[in-house]
């Protein structure tokens, strides 16, 4: 069950809709997520009421067209399984938004099961309360 954020600069619905599809595609193939699953929040940021800063950080050489992804999931993922995330994400977001993979900034934040409630004020992935 993850839950993503991904923010982008001068991106109008179109795009924001094939980022969205892009990383949701690449957590389905890495990671098993599956197609129901499907909770994001995509912002569009115009320059003016809102920015994203980048710098080229560890050697790579971002530029405006930066796109911010950020994923919180339950704790349980191998490396290669993110490895292979970070790398599909990137692949799928150039095909589908035309964004250059050294522009996909992704981070992942592990939590555990009873960090959750999906709704409904429940905790689904914890043992029912006797």
């Amino acid at each position: 069950m993850p839950l993503v954020r991904i923010d982008a600069m001068g991106c109008d619905t179109r795009r924001l809709k094939a980022l969205g599809r892009a990383v949701h595609q690449a957590l389905g193939e890495t990671m098993g997520i599956p197609d129901d699953d499907h909770f994001q929040i995509l912002t569009g940021h115009d320059g003016q009421r809102g920015l994203l800063r980048h710098g080229d950080y560890l050697g790579v050489r971002r530029d405006d067209g930066i796109v911010y992804v950020a994923i919180t999931l339950r704790a349980g993922r191998t490396d290669a399984q993110k490895r292979a995330l970070y790398r599909r994400a990137a692949e799928l977001a150039e095909e589908y938004a035309g964004t250059e993979p050294r522009n996909m900034f992704i981070v992942l934040t592990e939590n555990a099961d009873a960090d959750w409630s999906l709704g409904n004020g429940e905790a689904p992935y914890l043992p029912p309360l006797k």
